[in-house]
């Protein structure tokens, strides 16, 4: 085994894949219908740019495709960029939103950042885009 070498600066697998990811997507196999597609982040993390603390939060992506639809494995590697980021909870989630919107252009989108308690303040940003349809 070798030993982990805190002087070691190449980056890890990972933290590379993170670094080289883009948001990409993929036509729209059924574009003539409306329906939605729910996405759940559990584990999103960011910093708070006021005391540098870990927050947390449960992403919740709700959203109708028009022409394109998101590549998970894409969504992950960038919800996960912003680990290491000092950013508030209403940034992050404007943030998010408008780079999804900006990639995809759904007929509607809504994201709702569920920070976890700290200090006995639960906090909830709900941002959306578009006009939802019936479906």
């Amino acid at each position: 085994m070798i030993p982990l070498d805190s002087k070691n600066i190449t980056p890890l697998y990972g933290e590379r894949a993170i670094a080289q990811g883009e948001l990409i997507c993929f036509d729209n196999p059924n574009e003539g219908r409306p329906y939605e597609i729910s996405i759940e982040l559990p584990e999103f993390t960011c910093l708070c740019p006021f005391s540098g603390y870990p927050d947390f939060a449960v992403l919740r992506l709700l959203y109708q495709p028009d022409k394109k639809v998101l590549e998970l494995k894409a969504i992950k590697l960038y919800i996960n960029s912003y680990r290491d980021r000092k950013i508030s909870h209403e940034q992050v989630a404007n943030e998010i939103l408008d780079d999804l919107v900006k990639v995809c252009n759904p007929s509607w989108m809504q994201l709702e950042a569920d920070f976890n308690p700290r200090g006995n303040v639960h906090m909830v940003v709900r941002v959306k885009h578009g006009e939802r349809q019936p479906h």
